[in-house]
C-alpha cells in the first residue's frame, strides 16, 4: 500500500476514521459483555480528557471535520462477515466467547449521541447513556481525535515531503522490530488503537510485527485488524470496570469491595488467559494484600501505571506468600513501552514470570521528531468514564499523575484504599 498516495488523498474524503464498530479494542467487546449481563440499566457518563494541555486540539481540528467522523460512527452497524467473525471464531482457545443474547443486542446497535463543545482551545466531548452502549464510544473517539490532529498537520505537505516522512517512520518501526526480535522468547501484541496516527498506519505497523517478530508477535488489540489480517484478538479487562463499580458502591465497606466483586463478576464468564488482574485502579501493593485467596490462582496480572519493576515484583512475592509458582504466572507490561523499557523488562523478569508486552502509542504513533515543531509527536488524550448513575468516578492509579476524580472523592479513596506515598512518574504515552 501507498500510505503516502492514501494520506495525500484524505482531502478526497476516500478514508473514514473509523470503519467499523469492530475497529476497536478487544477487552472493550469483553467489558462490554460483561456490563451487558451484570448491569444493564447503569447510566454512565465518559468524557474526553486531554493531558497534554499544550496541544490545542481546537485550534488544529475543525469543528465541523469533527463532527463529520463522530455523525458518521454513528452510521455504523456490524456486517454479517464481523458477526460471523465474532460469533464462530475461537477467542484465547474458546468457542462461542461472546452469547447469542448479546450478539443480537450489538447487531442491532447503533452508537448513542455525542455532546461537543468548544471551550477555549480544547474540546469538551461527552457520552451520556446505559453504560453497554456508552462504553464503546472510548475508542472511537479517541482514535477519531488523534487521526484528525494528524490530518490536519499532514494536509500541508506536499506529495514527495510525505513521501520522505512515512519512510522514516517505516524505518524507524522497521528497525524496532530487528532489535526486538534478538529477544529470546519475546511475547509482543500490538495495544496501540486508541492513540495511534491514523487506521492505515497502524495496519502497516501489524503487518511489519508480524514479519519482523514472527511468532514472538502474538496479535493485536484491534479486532478489524485482526479479523483482517488473521490473527489473533489480544485484551482482557481495563479499569473502566473497577472504577463504575466503585462508584455505584454504597459506602466505605462496600467500596472497598468493589474491585473484588469485578473479578468475581468476571470470573463466571471467564477462564484461562482472560483471567488477567488490573490491580493499579487504586493502587496494586494494597489490591494484593486484601485480596482474596482465590484470586491468587489467576493466570497472572497486568501492569499499567507506576515502577513497572516495583509491581512486578510485588506481585511475584504475593503469589510466593499465597503458594503459587511465580515462573508459571504472567505479568503483563503494557505502560508507556518502546524498545529500551521493553527490553530491560524482559531482561530482568525472563525466566521468573511469564513476561508479555502489550506496546501501545510508540509501536503506532511514534513520529517524534519527523515534522516541524514536533507537530506530529504523540501526547496523552484519554476518555474515561467520569460519573455512573449520578456518581462521580475516580481513579487513583500507581502514579498520582494519572489520578482522576473530585478532590473530596479522591481523598476519601486513598483513605478506604490505603494508599500511602506515590511517586509520581512521567506520564508516557
Amino acid at each position: 500500500m501507498d500510505i503516502a498516495s492514501r494520506v495525500y488523498n484524505h482531502q478526497w474524503k476516500i478514508d473514514p476514521i473509523v470503519r467499523s464498530l469492530i475497529d476497536t479494542d478487544f477487552y472493550k467487546l469483553l467489558m462490554c459483555q460483561s456490563v451487558f449481563r451484570t448491569h444493564p440499566t447503569t447510566q454512565v457518563t465518559f468524557s474526553l480528557i486531554n493531558r497534554t494541555a499544550s496541544v490545542p486540539l481546537a485550534k488544529l481540528i475543525d469543528e465541523g471535520e469533527l463532527r463529520e467522523q463522530l455523525d458518521h460512527i454513528r452510521t455504523l452497524s456490524l456486517t454479517r462477515g464481523e458477526s460471523t467473525w465474532m460469533r464462530g471464531n475461537t477467542f484465547y482457545g474458546t468457542r462461542n466467547m461472546f452469547r447469542a443474547d448479546f450478539m443480537e443486542w450489538f447487531e442491532g446497535l447503533r452508537l448513542p449521541p455525542y455532546h461537543l463543545e468548544r471551550v477555549g482551545d480544547q474540546y469538551e466531548l461527552t457520552f451520556e447513556g446505559t453504560w453497554a452502549e456508552v462504553m464503546l464510544w472510548e475508542v472511537p473517539a479517541l482514535a477519531v481525535i488523534m487521526e484528525l490532529r494528524s490530518r490536519a498537520v499532514l494536509r500541508d505537505m506536499g506529495r514527495f515531503e510525505l513521501e520522505v516522512l512515512y519512510a522514516r517512520a517505516m524505518t524507524r518501526v522497521w528497525d524496532k522490530a530487528l532489535a526486538l526480535r534478538a529477544l529470546p522468547g519475546l511475547k509482543l501484541a500490538d495495544f496501540g488503537t486508541r492513540r495511534r496516527h491514523g487506521f492505515l498506519w497502524q495496519d502497516w505497523c501489524v503487518q511489519a510485527m508480524v514479519e519482523g517478530l514472527g511468532e514472538a508477535f502474538v496479535g493485536t488489540s484491534n479486532c478489524l485488524i485482526a479479523k483482517n489480517r488473521d490473527l489473533e484478538a489480544i485484551g482482557t479487562n481495563a479499569h473502566e470496570l473497577p472504577m463504575v463499580y466503585a462508584a455505584l458502591a454504597e459506602g466505605d465497606a462496600a467500596l472497598a469491595a468493589a474491585p473484588y466483586q469485578v473479578l468475581a463478576d468476571w470470573q463466571e464468564e471467564h477462564s484461562g488467559n482472560l483471567r488477567i488482574i488490573l490491580p493499579d485502579t487504586y493502587g496494586t501493593k494494597g489490591f494484593l494484600e486484601r485480596a482474596p485467596d482465590w484470586l491468587a490462582g489467576w493466570t497472572g496480572i497486568r501492569v499499567d501505571s507506576g515502577d513497572p519493576v516495583a509491581a512486578a515484583e510485588t506481585a511475584i512475592a504475593w503469589w510466593q506468600e499465597r503458594g503459587e509458582d511465580p515462573r508459571e504466572k504472567m505479568v503483563i507490561f503494557s505502560d508507556g513501552l518502546d524498545v529500551d523499557e521493553i527490553t530491560r523488562l524482559h531482561g530482568l523478569f525472563s525466566g521468573r514470570v511469564r513476561v508479555s508486552f502489550g506496546w501501545g502509542t510508540l509501536l503506532t504513533n511514534d513520529f517524534r521528531g519527523l515534522a516541524a515543531e514536533d507537530a506530529l509527536a504523540p501526547f496523552s488524550l484519554v476518555c474515561k468514564a467520569v460519573a455512573a448513575d449520578g456518581h462521580p468516578t475516580v481513579k487513583l492509579s500507581d502514579n498520582p499523575a494519572k489520578a482522576m476524580g473530585p478532590e473530596g472523592e479522591v481523598e476519601r479513596y486513598r483513605r478506604v484504599f490505603g494508599v500511602g506515598e506515590q511517586r509520581v512518574r512521567e506520564v508516557v504515552v
